[in-house]
């Protein structure tokens, strides 16, 4: 868990991890520098479960990406999963134990990312909707221009956290989530993507990243889209993958390259190495969006 200044909600959340089905579990906690009670909250779950059960260190305060990165790069060794959690959300009583079912049966020495939908609730807890549903596969070819789900609701296996360690804590990437899935599917890996959400997203003024739902948020990406965000996103990830050209398969390297050349390239035949390439979006609307970023040369 990654936290700063998180003493609003921090205790639900500390609350809904103690109540979790799976019992076998510990929590460290990487703290951004937080101001206000975050750390006294912490100190009072540690003592109440005991020793060993929570711990706490100090973040790289390089922002939250970074954050929850270093707790990938640096987890502990003696852990066979690893699961990111937000501070002020909420997770299901069973949040842990459908994880593990989805990945026990998978191979050990295969990178697996299980993720999966939200349910949307407000300051106050009321559930205010869910997270949109997605259909298509996750793959590498929908990584490079979409993050699938929320590093909330992400649970993987050893070989993962491994690939995120060689990788490295000090890469620049746009978000944890994204840079996971973009990782794993590019290895190889295995990603399960849930449609039935296990936690309870809390949206709030203070969110850094909120839902991705609503035509808000339509407008909001179309506005990222016109002003470069999005290109700007692509150059970064391509430029941590590159660092990591080696552990990507070779169907996937030709796939990044492609993917590249259309980003170089103009017109028609911009268009025709984004086919060949395979990327794709999950839905109508994103899928328009990346049309549309192709025609402005914002992708």
């Amino acid at each position: 868990m990654c936290t700063y200044n998180g003493e609003r909600f921090l205790s639900q959340q500390l609350d809904s991890i103690a109540r979790q089905s799976f019992k076998n579990w510990d929590v460290v906690v990487s703290d951004d520098g937080s101001t206000d009670a975050t750390l006294d909250i912490l100190r009072r779950y540690a003592k109440a479960w005991g020793e060993g059960k929570l711990t706490v260190r100090q973040g790289p305060k390089r922002g939250f990406a970074a954050n929850f990165l270093s707790l990938a790069c640096f987890a502990p060794a003696h852990s066979d999963f690893y699961a990111w959690a937000d501070q002020d959300d909420i997770w299901q009583d069973a949040k842990l134990e459908t994880a593990l079912k989805s990945l026990q049966h998978l191979p050990a020495d295969i990178p697996a990312l299980y993720c999966g939908r939200t349910e949307l609730i407000d300051d106050v807890g009321d559930v205010i909707g869910c997270s949109p549903l997605f259909a298509r596969p996750a793959s590498f070819a929908n990584a490079l221009v979409q993050s699938l789900a929320g590093g909330n609701t992400m649970v993987f296996n050893r070989s993962a956290q491994a690939l995120l360690q060689d990788a490295g804590a000090h890469l620049d990437i746009v978000s944890h989530d994204w840079w996971a899935y973009l990782l794993v599917t590019g290895a190889g890996g295995k990603v399960v993507y849930d449609q039935a959400p296990t936690i309870l997203y809390r949206q709030h003024d203070t969110n850094l990243i909120g839902s991705d739902m609503g035509v808000r948020a339509r407008l909001a990406r179309l506005r990222m889209t016109f002003s470069g965000r999005f290109k700007g996103w692509n150059q970064r990830n391509i430029i941590a993958l590159e660092s990591v050209r080696t552990r990507l398969s070779k169907e996937n390297q030709l796939t990044l390259d492609l993917f590249q050349r259309a980003r170089k390239t103009r017109g028609t035949a911009r268009f025709l190495l984004l086919r060949k390439s395979g990327v794709y979006r999950q839905t109508v609307w994103g899928s328009l969006g990346l049309m549309l970023a192709a025609v402005i040369n914002r992708i």
